[in-house]
């Protein structure tokens, strides 16, 4: 599979120049790509002020993302705020070429920015069946808590979009090597460069790792797209050969 990583500035709470920004990024891609990765509140930046830039399912960047993709040929994922029977939402929306979405409410909301208090939580995480391959995308604070991504569904690759500031890099990049090895998959992590309008820095560190947790993509700090090639073949049969996941317990997650 081949995937495009955006790393990108994003305009505080303006909606319509994220998405001009995005289209010109990805127009600009001329390789063949699969799917296309934006990062976490990709229209807004990382706001506690939903009502100022929330859509619906049917709004103006759904109904985008879903021509981009068409003519692209290839499936495009990011989060973004959704309005839903009054309640907000920080989704995760994959679009498939066909114009098919799947979507994931972030079930891990950061309490310490207050996303707790202004969005509602998801309660089950999705497993994506796309070109063969099994994909979980999750989203940005959910990395820290390895018990909600374990690999119980056998997928193939782990998807984070993410709004990490600089001050705690160190944990994105060992959190995403960890997540990697002990589900034996593929993961991909997607963050924002440049500085929000609370005065956060973000220096993005957007990186591919391999199911050992070697780099496929070393963390980038440049606002550029990325592309990584994923071979599912050679990680299948590392999985067999190590047999590491048929030894993982079992358990299930209760909803709080």
């Amino acid at each position: 599979m081949q995937v495009t990583l955006i790393q990108a500035p994003l305009i505080w709470e303006n909606p319509k120049r994220n998405r001009d920004y995005f289209e010109t990024k990805i127009n600009e891609i001329t390789s063949a790509v699969d799917l296309i990765v934006l990062p976490e509140m990709f229209t807004s930046g990382f706001t506690m002020n939903p009502e100022h830039v929330a859509e619906t399912m049917e709004g103006k960047t759904i109904t985008w993302l879903k021509v981009l993709a068409k003519a692209r040929k290839c499936a495009i994922t990011g989060s973004l705020v959704i309005v839903e029977n009054g309640n907000f939402y920080n989704r995760l929306v994959f679009v498939f070429p066909s114009g098919a979405i799947q979507f994931y409410d972030k079930r891990h909301l950061f309490t310490l920015a207050g996303e707790d208090k202004v969005y509602t939580c998801g309660n089950q995480k999705i497993v994506v069946d796309y070109l063969g391959w099994k994909i979980c995308p999750l989203i940005c604070y959910d990395l820290r808590f390895p018990a909600f991504s374990r690999n119980n569904e056998d997928y193939d690759l782990l998807i984070y979009v993410a709004s990490w500031p600089k001050i705690r890099t160190n944990a994105w990049d060992a959190l995403l090597k960890a997540r990697a090895i002990e589900n034996m998959s593929y993961a991909i992590g997607v963050n924002r460069i440049g500085t929000d309008a609370n005065g956060y820095e973000y220096i993005g560190h957007s990186q591919a790792v391999d199911f050992l947790g070697n780099y496929v993509l070393e963390p980038e700090e440049s606002e550029s797209s990325f592309l990584v090639v994923l071979d599912k073949e050679k990680m299948l049969e590392t999985r067999q050969k190590l047999g590491f996941l048929n030894d993982r317990d079992c358990f299930e997650i209760k909803n709080s």
